[in-house]
Order: structure tokens, then sequence, then C-alpha cells
């Protein structure tokens, strides 16, 4: 990979932004202005580069004023939106637990009106006891295997998927093996040269400065201060390095504990049959994360809704949303069976978008959640989710990721759905964050995925990186639009976010390894990034009749 951004001009344009907002110039007849942004050359070179503000708000700002490649959200409360409340839109968070006391949630949260809080009775009669911000497909339960690992232990799928599914684990719980060692092994070898330093030092603090004016004489001290500067490379603080030390240990214990242990049944405490459609008598109406550690739902959640301009933590995408909390996605492979429910409920329960910030590579199971989806569609509901984090290109065979809008790279059997793949705060050739999946057929859009700050357990707020959080994203600028234009349905929003977004010309490189590159016409069915500023533009035309998309 490089840090080199191209100065000349770039053949980009701004598309969908129309005659009434006033711009440069109009594109033949179609009402389109169309913007040359020329010389971008000052986008920071990497997360670290942005000042603290926009560090925490990247996300949400404009490609043309801010040079870095966000959603234009800002833009468009300021120029649009301005004070224009909107139709209350519900968006079905599908996911692990959320902080349901979050300060920065506590306000937009959905309420079942119909339902009676804690009397053990379903009130409504939708099937669901005591769904009062939504439903908890989980049950008490929280770690869980890969998908894989349960067929194998199962038995589940024929002779040639779980020898596909074997070949996996081994490779995968032997890669887990050696990543815990090594944590272990650069973890240790931190922790002494930092207590060696501390002493030699006599301080229980220290900086680079301090590094550099040790006068080591021993070979001992000599390799501690270079560890530690090599250290502090990545991260400002030796306490800081340690922590994240900490949680890529943790990360691998729970791989193997749990993840990818054959012997684990994360499921038994839930009481139901995972592989039976039918077996429906299971989960609870609390959907509450269980533990610190299950931020996700909340940090998610966050990114769409977290109150705007209450002075606290940050500013969601969608103002005017109500989050409904469906959880259903554990500490590794969700089910497809909690996976369809949860659509199914979100639904018929009112949402007009579902987020889904998960996935997997085996889904033996995919007819129910396909199902759903075709239900969905139906019903006029949006269903955005995550591209998935293995800097793969999701068109090859081989990388199958579920859920999904079509098989087999055939044609898509349901029109409301929304494949999003992640960008980094930095315009040019490494905008694709190196860990996004791709794909023509298989990605629609990119939006911003890595670093994002949002909100997590316990009234804190923290970066996270992935598709989980550039899905959210996109699913902050459905819930606008149909917040602002309520008669359009799902299928037209989805046509609007990818038809307005910002197409980008410049090759980028994809993947981790840095050997693959292309133009986001050639990873993405749009080709472009989202943008709420354009979104709201063309749709205001579409709902008027103006344009037909």
């Amino acid at each position: 990979m490089t840090n080199t951004y191209f100065k000349s001009i770039f053949a980009l344009t701004i598309a969908a932004i129309l005659t009434s907002c006033g711009s440069a110039g109009t594109a033949g007849g179609s009402g389109l202005i169309l913007t040359p942004v020329e010389n971008i050359d000052s986008t920071p070179l990497k997360i670290s580069d942005l000042t603290t503000s926009e560090k925490n708000n990247w996300g949400h700002l404009d490609l043309v004023a801010d040079t870095i490649p966000g959603m234009s959200v800002d833009r468009a409360y300021s120029e649009i939106i301005k004070n224009k409340k909107g139709t209350k839109t519900i968006v079905a968070v599908l996911d692990s637990g959320i902080d349901l006391k979050h300060e920065d949630l506590v306000n937009i949260l959905w309420t079942n009106t119909k339902e009676k809080a804690g009397n053990g009775i379903d009130d409504d009669g939708n099937g669901y006891i005591d769904d009062i911000h939504g439903y908890n497909f989980l049950g008490e339960s929280y770690n869980e295997q890969l998908e894989y690992v349960r067929m194998l232990r199962l038995n589940i799928g024929d002779a040639a998927t779980l020898s596909k599914a074997k070949t996996e684990l081994d490779a995968k719980y032997n890669e887990a093996l050696q990543g815990k060692e090594q944590y272990e092994s650069i973890y240790q070898a931190v922790k002494n040269a930092d207590n060696d330093v501390k002493k030699y030092l006599k301080k229980d603090t220290y900086n680079k400065q301090d590094l550099a004016g040790i006068k080591a004489t021993d070979e001992a001290m000599q390799r501690n201060v270079a560890i530690l500067n090599q250290m502090l490379s990545i991260n400002e603080t030796i306490p800081g390095v340690l922590d994240d030390l900490n949680k890529g240990l943790k990360y691998y214990t729970e791989q193997l504990n749990y993840n990818l242990n054959k012997d684990f049944n994360g499921r038994s405490t839930v009481g139901d049959d995972p592989y039976n459609l039918a077996d429906v008598n299971y989960g609870n109406g609390n959907p509450m994360n269980r533990v610190d550690d299950e931020s996700h739902g909340t940090h998610v959640a966050g990114i769409i809704a977290a109150e705007r301009n209450n002075g606290k933590g940050v500013n969601g995408v969608a103002n005017n949303v109500a989050i409904m909390s469906i959880r259903a996605v554990p500490n590794g492979d969700e089910y497809d069976k909690d996976i369809a429910r949860g659509i199914r409920y979100a639904v018929d329960n009112g949402a007009r978008v579902i987020n889904g910030s998960f996935g997997k590579s085996f889904s033996p199971n995919a007819e129910w959640v396909n199902d759903a989806l075709k239900y969905a569609a139906k019903k006029n509901v949006l269903f955005v989710h995550a591209a998935g984090n293995d800097g793969a290109d999701l068109d090859d065979p081989t990388n199958p990721n579920f859920p999904n809008d079509q098989i087999k790279n055939g044609p898509e059997f349901a029109d409301n759905v929304i494949t999003v793949g992640a960008l980094n705060p930095k315009y040019g050739s490494e905008m694709v964050a190196s860990y996004s999946n791709y794909g023509k057929i298989n990605v629609d859009v990119f939006a911003p995925g890595t670093d994002i700050y949002s909100t997590y357990p316990n009234n804190e707020y923290e970066y996270s990186p992935g598709t989980s959080m550039a899905s959210p994203g996109v699913a902050g600028i459905a819930a606008l639009v149909m917040s602002q234009y309520p008669n359009l349905t799902a299928a037209q929003v989805k046509k609007i976010i990818l038809q307005s977004g910002l197409p980008i010309k410049t090759k980028v490189v994809l993947g981790s390894n840095g050997g693959k590159n292309g133009s986001l016409d050639e990873v993405s069915t749009s080709g472009k990034i989202a943008n709420a500023y354009n979104a709201l533009v063309l749709a205001s035309k579409v709902a008027a009749g103006q344009v037909k998309l």
C-alpha cells in the first residue's frame, strides 16, 4: 500500500445535485448538476492526522468542503433539513443487545405502547411477551460457535460441505492458536520492558523523550528501549499498547474457547432447537446487552440515530428515528432461524429500515432468511447489510457471504437489500478499507467505516472499525430520506441511495495485501460512496414526480 495521493485533477463528479441547490453547471437536459472536484491533495493520510473534532465526526463531513470522504450529513442538515422534523421512522437494529439505558439512546428507543412491561402476557397478541423495546432471540446466551463448527458438531450438511467446513476449522484453529501465542509473547516482552524501564527511570510514567535519554550500556536495556519505541509508534502510551494487546489476546482466546471449539454448545441455555423454524417458544422481551463487552449493537444504534444536538457524545445520522432493538447476533455466528424471525419481527412491528451488521460464510438454512427478505420487500421494508471484513471479492464463488439478495451471483430475488463496503477517512488510492469486502455484483455502495466514533455501553463512547459501522451509516441515510419523504418505497430509497452517491473514478487498493486495485464501479454495483445530501435532493425530485428512477 502507499500513502501517496494523486495531485492531478480527478475525474470525479458529484451526481444528483439538482438545479434547486445552486451549483456550477447543468448536465444536459437531465436536471443534474455536475461539479468537478479538483486537486484534492490535502486529504489526511491517516486517522491520526485528523483533528479530534474531525475524527469524531468524519463520516458526516463533506468531500468537497472538507476533502474527507464522508456522507455530507452535516451539510444535509444545515442546507436541506434545517428545522424540518419529518415523520417518525422506526429502524430495527438486528444485532447484539443494545444498552437501552445509554444517555444518547434512551430518548430515541422504539416503544411498543400496546404491550405492558413485566406482566408476562402477550398484551398486543403479536406472539412476543413483554416486547417493550424489541425482542431478544438469544435468551441469556452470548458466546457461540461459528456456523461451520456447529455444522461439524451436529453433522449438518452433505459430505462436500462438511469437508469444506473441516478444512476451514483446521486452518482457523491453527491460526487462532498461533495468534494467541504471539500475543502472549509480545505482551510479556512489552510488560517486562515496561517494568525494567520504570525501575531505571524511577518513574511510573514516561514518554519517547524519556526513552531517548536512556544511556543503555547493556544489551537487555537496549532491547527494552527498542521494544518500547516500536510500541509507541503504534499507540501513544504503553498502557494503551498493553490494553490493545490484551484485547487481541482475549479475541484469540475466545475464538479457541467458544467460536472454534467443536465441543462447546452456546445454545443450551436457550432451550430451543435452532435448526427447527417451527420451534418458536424461546427468547424473551429484554434485548438489553448482557455484558459490557457486548457493545456492537449499542455502537451501531448510535451511528444510526444517537440523539442529535443534546450536548452528549455523538450525533446520529438520522433524526426523528425510533430504534427497535432485536438481539439476535451472539459472540460468534448468528443462527439463520434468529435472523429470519428477527427480520419478520421488525417488519410486523412497524420498522421501515432494518440494519444487519453481521454475516457468515456458511448458512445451512439460508432459504429461511431469503424468504424473510422477500417478506420484507413485499411489506416495503429496506434491509441494509454489512459487506463483511475479510478483504475479499464476494463475486468469487469461493467467498460466500450470507445473507445476500441473490444466489450464486444470479439475479436479485428482492429489491430491498443494500450491501455496504467500508471507507477510510482519506480520499485517494487507499480510500477503501483494506479489510472491506467488495464485488461489483455483491456490494452496492461504500460508506465511512474505519474508526467510527459512537455509543458504547455504560454511557461511554468509543471508536470501532468495520463494514459493521459503514452499514448503519447508510441505514441512517435511508431513515433520513424516509422520514422526510415517507411515501417513497423501500425499492425507491435503495435506488436513490445508489444513484445519488458520489461516483469515484480513481483506482483504489483492495484487500489487506494490496495486490489488487480497481475503480469503485469495478468493485461495487453503484461505483459510488453514499451521500446524505445528494440522497435528499434526489428524493425530493422523485417524491414530487419530477424524476423517474
